[in-house]
C-alpha cells in the first residue's frame, strides 16, 4: 500500500469516529428525552434515514449504548430501547442514594473553595432556569436537565475518583430518562408536591458546611422524593 493511499485512510478513519460520535449523541438525546420510548424497537434503516447518518455508525452507536444499559440487543431481531419498570427504578434508586452519600462524603473532605464556588454557580445557574410548567417546552425541559445534571455533578466531583464519576454519570442518565417518560410525567404536578429549588438549596449549605450526615440525608431524601412521584404518576398510568 503506498504512502498516498494510507493518507488518504486517516481521514476517513476520523470521519467514521465523527459520525458514530455524533450518532450515539443523537440516539442518546432521543432515548433519555423520551421521543424514542422504552421497549420501542431501533430499526437501522429507520434511524438512518431520520438521523441522515450511515448504517455502520449507527450501529456502532447503538452497541455503546447498550454497554450504557439504555439500549438491549435482541438477538436476530436488532436492538431496542431497554425497558422500565417499577423494580428498576427502585434499584436505580437506592443504587444512586448509596454512590451519592459515599462520593459526597469524600467531596466534602477533599473539596477546596473554587470546588465550593463550583457549586454556588451551578445552583445559581439552575435557580435562574426554574422547572418548566409545561412538559410539552422541550428547550425549556432540555435547558432545566442540563443545569439539573451540572449542579449534581457539581456537589460530587470533588471526590476525586473517575470511576465513581462514571458509574455517577451513568445512573444519572437513566435517573433522567424516568423522569422524562411521558406516560408518567407532568411537572405541574411535581411543582405542587415540592420546592425543588429549597431542596436544592438545603443540599448545597450542608455540603458547603461539611456537615456530612445531614448532606447524605438531604440527598437521599431528595432522590427518593423524585422516585416516588414518577411511581405515582406511572401507578395513576396503570389505573386508568
Amino acid at each position: 500500500m503506498t504512502a498516498a493511499r494510507l493518507a488518504s485512510d486517516k481521514p476517513l478513519e476520523a470521519s467514521e469516529k465523527t459520525l458514530s460520535e455524533k450518532a450515539f449523541n443523537l440516539l442518546r438525546h432521543d432515548i433519555l428525552g423520551g421521543r424514542l420510548k422504552p421497549a420501542e424497537r431501533l430499526k437501522l434503516v429507520e434511524l438512518q434515514k431520520h438521523y441522515s447518518i450511515g448504517i455502520s455508525p449507527i450501529r456502532e452507536s447503538l452497541m455503546r449504548l447498550e454497554g450504557d444499559g439504555l439500549v438491549v440487543s435482541e438477538g436476530q431481531k436488532g436492538f431496542a430501547v431497554a425497558s422500565v419498570s417499577l423494580k428498576e427504578l427502585e434499584d436505580l434508586t437506592w443504587a444512586r442514594q448509596q454512590l451519592e452519600a459515599i462520593m459526597l462524603t469524600a467531596a466534602m473532605g477533599r473539596g477546596d473553595a473554587e470546588w465550593e464556588a463550583g457549586i454556588i454557580a451551578a445552583f445559581h445557574r439552575l435557580s435562574k432556569n426554574p422547572l418548566p410548567s409545561d412538559s410539552s417546552d422541550l428547550t425549556a425541559v432540555n435547558l432545566w436537565e442540563e443545569r439539573h445534571r451540572e449542579f449534581h455533578h457539581a456537589l460530587v466531583y470533588a471526590c476525586e475518583s473517575p470511576w465513581l464519576m462514571r458509574f455517577h454519570a451513568q445512573l444519572v442518565d437513566h435517573s433522567e430518562r424516568y423522569r422524562r417518560v411521558r406516560m408518567f410525567h407532568s411537572f405541574p404536578l411535581e411543582q405542587q408536591a415540592r420546592n425543588i429549588d429549597l431542596e436544592h438549596r438545603a443540599i448545597m449549605d450542608a455540603v458547603i458546611a461539611r456537615s456530612t450526615d445531614e448532606a447524605a440525608r438531604l440527598m437521599t431524601q431528595h432522590i427518593q422524593r423524585t422516585a416516588d412521584i414518577v411511581a405515582a404518576y406511572w401507578k395513576a398510568g396503570d389505573s386508568h
